[in-house]
């Protein structure tokens, strides 16, 4: 996870020494998603027939690939995108095959709340991203900043070995690798799986522009206070935090009205966040925080609640279509901010941030619609 946000986290240093615009920015940000999106059917859908551990650790492996091809070799643009896309083919490998490979080993009770905490730790991940990532970045150059990602997914590799072997559950009925037709069938966790195509929209854009945005609103103010990479760190604390406190309340309340919640606390919220940037910088790092716990509140319970509505034999194909689907939209999300962003008069202006941030909540006010839609008849079983 230390190489995910990589290049948001160094995204203005990178804009100034390749000179790119912010369409550009906005793809190399996201074709890091696009990478996973188009591996995820297939590496996730696999764990449905062999041990998931085989997988996470050839992704650990393609995720330090990538990391040391970008710090040796990425010189612009293009090279850019090749070896970020290859990282996310590397991601694809590693997230949801990893919590396939902790629900074939967990039973019980337990499950569920394992569930929750393992999507919880992907924030851990994002904060640990931004920490490391920039600031070796300041203190060493990006190059040598990208060699430690290397070497960290290399670790995580030497960790999966050390599993033991399992077998996975078959599915009930025999199908194709990318035979999608039992989940789409299955309206519950449908549900779920648009409303996390909502999320992820809303959540991946903010944490693509976070930085940029907080160098805007710096420098409105006049320089000085926190930095923007140590923000965008407290920010990803903020947001474990939120995740597994949204993961636990969803045992104790009704899932489906609490991610509802929270998709309309965070929507709204986005549609005046751009306007936090004419406040003193102070207030628009809470502005930040604030958003941030919002946003994050539902992500952990979604994907669990589409794990617990998965059929039996059928979680690998679920997760593989939950996460195309939603990292797809995280593709698109960063991309379309940046190519707003240009359109509206560039990355420093103001009018262009609040309409670009209410774009991006806007979507994610779509997501309790699916949720609803989802919902099971009253007296089914």
């Amino acid at each position: 996870m230390i190489g995910v946000f990589a290049f948001p986290a160094l995204l203005p240093a990178f804009k100034a020494e390749w000179s790119l615009s912010n369409a550009e920015a906005g793809w190399i940000a996201g074709v890091y998603f696009l990478g996973y999106a188009l591996a995820v059917p297939v590496l996730s859908s696999l764990t449905d027939r062999i041990d998931a551990k085989k997988i996470v650790l050839a992704g650990s492996l393609v995720c330090a690939l990538s990391a040391a091809g970008f710090a040796l070799l990425a010189g612009g643009a293009l090279s850019a995108m090749a070896f970020r896309a290859l990282g996310g083919i590397g991601l694809a490998g590693v997230y949801m095959p990893g919590l396939k490979a902790l629900v074939d080993r967990e039973r019980g009770e337990g499950q569920t709340r394992a569930m929750s905490y393992y999507t919880a730790c992907f924030s851990l991940g994002t904060m640990l991203s931004f920490l490391v990532i920039g600031e070796a970045g300041e203190r060493l150059g990006w190059r040598v900043a990208f060699l430690l990602a290397s070497a960290t997914a290399l670790g995580a590799a030497l960790l999966v070995a050390t599993l033991s072997p399992v077998r996975p559950d078959r599915p009930a009925a025999a199908g194709g690798l990318l035979d999608f037709r039992p989940v789409l069938r299955n309206r519950a966790a449908m549900g779920y799986i648009l409303g996390y195509v909502c999320h992820m929209w809303e959540l991946f854009t903010f944490r693509a522009w976070m930085v940029a945005f907080l160098v805007f609103a710096q420098s409105r103010s006049g320089g000085g206070g926190w930095s923007p990479t140590t923000v965008a760190t407290l920010c990803s604390a903020i947001a474990m935090a939120a995740s597994i406190g949204g993961a636990d309340l969803a045992l104790r309340f009704e899932r489906r009205r609490l991610c509802a919640a929270a998709m309309l606390a965070s929507g709204g919220m986005a549609l005046l966040l751009g306007l936090s940037a004419e406040l003193p910088y102070g207030l628009a790092i809470a502005a930040a925080v604030l958003y941030t716990a919002l946003v994050q509140l539902d992500s952990a319970a979604l994907t669990t609640g589409a794990m617990l509505e998965a059929d039996a034999g059928r979680r690998g194909a679920t997760v593989a279509l939950h996460s195309l689907l939603g990292f797809s939209s995280a593709f698109f999300g960063p991309l379309a901010q940046g190519a707003l962003l240009d359109h509206l008069g560039g990355a420093g202006r103001l009018s262009a941030w609040v309409v670009a941030f209410a774009v991006m909540g806007a979507v994610g006010l779509a997501g309790p619609a699916a949720l609803a839609w989802g919902r099971p008849p009253r007296g089914a079983v």
